[in-house]
């Protein structure tokens, strides 16, 4: 394509290309032939944009369409806001664009866009690359009243992680929605976030151990040798009982890899650290997949198991 269409992410409607030359008819045969995909009515990405993107990625395209003719008051928000602030999102739907608009007219849904009416000071919105969102506590917020405590503590510790936010911004923004419908899910999450957690496994994991009445784990616990060098981080550890958790993931081993290594070179050496921490410590380590992440209340049975069976430590 020569012609400068493409905004924000390669969106381009079609007002953008008849000045141009394009009827109809073209942009149709375009469509057909897969050179151009329809978002959503009267907007298009190339093709092979739209093939190489993953949910969240084409979630980002349709909101970027939908800005593109929306009102001129709508800002992103909820869990459309949420990842554009870079945050993972997880068991969250992202069929519909959420846009919170404040001219004053309710709230509706049409045409895979959420529209919610709200009203929003200027220290809730910000600009990312050009698009209006809400701040990332005001977004976080929003997404709890749509979304699982579960959901929202993965998208919440990573963003805390991130240091997109502190804990006291998002005490704020939970003062601001106290008469909120399921806010009292938006309080759940802002006590259970932890920055430690930050990665989306770690946070259900931390959720499923809050949820099943587990003894409490130290996230990120560091374990030395005996010349007082650091060996390991632990996803969680009971050191008191002699037992540490470790989460087993596709994307936690894609981030612990190094240049060269391959994924089966990552797992050869977390499971290396693995016995280096058992020596050292003797404690029994706790496998948790995304499997059994699943299916938490067996999951929890096996490591109370586990756990009884540890004795405990001065």
């Amino acid at each position: 394509m020569d012609h400068d269409w493409t905004g924000d992410a390669g969106v381009f409607l079609t007002r953008d290309v008849l000045g141009d030359g394009y009827d109809d008819k073209t942009i149709a045969r375009l469509v057909r032939s897969g050179h151009w995909h329809r978002i959503r009515r009267g907007a298009f990405v190339l093709g092979e944009t739209w093939r190489t993107m993953d949910e969240v990625g084409r979630h980002r395209l349709r909101a970027r369409a939908v800005l593109r003719t929306a009102h001129p008051t709508a800002v992103l928000s909820h869990v459309s806001a949420v990842i554009e602030h870079g945050a993972p999102v997880w068991g969250v739907p992202l069929d519909e664009v959420h846009l919170t608009r404040m001219d004053g007219k309710s709230g509706r849904r049409e045409a895979g866009v959420a529209h919610h009416r709200g009203l929003l000071t200027g220290d809730e919105i910000q600009a990312s690359k050009q698009l209006p969102l809400t701040r990332p506590a005001r977004a976080l917020m929003e997404l709890t009243t749509m979304a699982s405590v579960e959901s929202s503590l993965v998208s919440t510790n990573a963003l805390l992680s991130a240091k997109a936010l502190i804990r006291q911004d998002l005490e704020m923004a939970l003062s601001a929605i106290r008469h909120w419908p399921d806010s009292l899910r938006s309080d759940l999450v802002v006590r259970l976030a932890d920055p430690r957690c930050a990665w989306p496994g770690e946070a259900r994991m931390s959720y499923l151990i809050w949820r099943e009445h587990l003894p409490k784990p130290e996230p990120q616990f560091e374990i030395y040798d005996e010349r007082g060098n650091l060996v390991a981080v632990l996803d969680f550890a009971w050191p008191e009982l002699g037992a540490f958790g470790e989460f087993d993931g596709r994307i936690k081993y894609e981030r612990l890899r190094r240049p060269g290594e391959s994924l089966e070179d990552v797992i050869l050496r977390e499971k290396r650290r693995q016995e280096v921490v058992t020596l050292l410590t003797g404690w029994v380590c706790i496998r948790v997949t995304w499997q059994d992440l699943d299916v938490p209340i067996s999951t929890a049975r096996r490591i109370r198991s586990l756990l009884l069976d540890r004795p405990t430590r001065a």
